[in-house]
């Protein structure tokens, strides 16, 4: 390290599977916090968090959206839970070329979950404060992290649309936009 640390406020919801019943209040209220204008829509497909199921062997897996990854990785582990196989992908939160999991549907830009970031902040993601059977538990906590520079929401955007579509396509649209507008 080069000394410059600073303190970084670390937000986590942590997820007890015992608990979890598959509501998916958790996916509805992600939803419509996210949509356009607020609460204006209730599409799950749009959600930063979902539920994974097996109704079969009863598991219920609640998974955030992390963050996104331009190829898709190379580990094929497998997990057995009461004796049936899952692949690693099922429980990746990593949103990748390789699934439309965490993809917003009518752009295929990544989700990734915000923990609801809002002005004024909420006490805790909708996720957390719907959660009716405390499945989903937030905490927060104080890390010391080396300082980096973070690539800001529309240069993140703009990169993922460069790779998906090429520097010239991206180019190309934007200049038309700004001749209709």
């Amino acid at each position: 390290m080069n000394g410059r640390t600073k303190k970084k406020l670390v937000k986590e919801i942590k997820v007890n599977l015992d608990k979890c019943i598959g509501c998916r209040a958790c996916e509805v209220a992600c939803s419509g916090f996210h949509a356009t204008p607020k609460y204006s829509s209730i599409n799950p497909a749009r959600s930063r968090i979902r539920v994974v199921t097996d109704l079969v062997n009863d598991v219920l897996v609640p998974i955030r959206a992390g963050d996104y990854a331009s190829s898709e990785c190379t580990g094929r582990q497998s997990f057995t839970i009461d004796g049936k196989e899952y692949s690693e992908c099922t429980f990746c939160t990593v949103s990748c070329p390789a699934r439309d999991l965490f993809r917003e549907p009518d752009s295929g830009l990544p989700l990734k979950c915000d923990m609801c970031e809002d002005v004024p902040a909420l006490a805790e993601p909708m996720c957390v404060q719907v959660c009716r059977v405390g499945a989903l538990v937030y905490s927060e906590r104080e890390e010391e992290r080396e300082a980096k520079p973070k690539l800001g929401q529309m240069e993140f955007a703009l990169q993922t649309l460069v790779e998906k579509h090429g520097l010239e396509s991206v180019l190309d649209t934007v200049a038309r936009m700004a001749k209709k507008g």
